[in-house]
């Protein structure tokens, strides 16, 4: 991993600490979030991340704060949201990894979640 990309790596994995069974990897070369091999979030460059994010909440989120939340192209139609990761406030960083696990975590996980509350 090259060294400008780490900074934004570190939030991530950090903003994930706790969620069950969250492993890293890599994603179209940046490093990554997985839970059971389903896609949660990676470093897209030094400044941004892609999250997973239902769309009816990415159209929410962009419209609501235009500065942390935004797409590209590349991502519109898709349910991923892009994040300064540097401006996100640490909680709402969290907040966006906890509902992209609860997207992508398998219904055993989700149970054994809900049964651990």
């Amino acid at each position: 991993m090259s060294d400008d990309l780490q900074p934004a790596f570190d939030k991530l994995r950090a903003a994930a600490e706790g969620l069950a069974e969250v492993v890293e990897g890599t994603s179209y070369g940046t490093p990554s979030l997985h839970v059971r091999k389903k896609f949660l979030c990676r470093v897209k460059d030094a400044h941004t991340v892609a999250v997973m994010c239902a769309l009816e909440e990415k159209e929410m989120l962009m419209e609501a704060d235009p500065h942390l939340y935004f797409e590209t192209a590349h991502y519109k139609g898709w349910p991923v949201v892009l994040v300064r990761i540097h401006d996100i406030p640490p909680d709402q960083l969290r907040a966006r990894l906890e509902r992209a696990w609860l997207m992508q975590a398998p219904k055993s996980l989700l149970k054994a979640r809900q049964a651990a509350n």
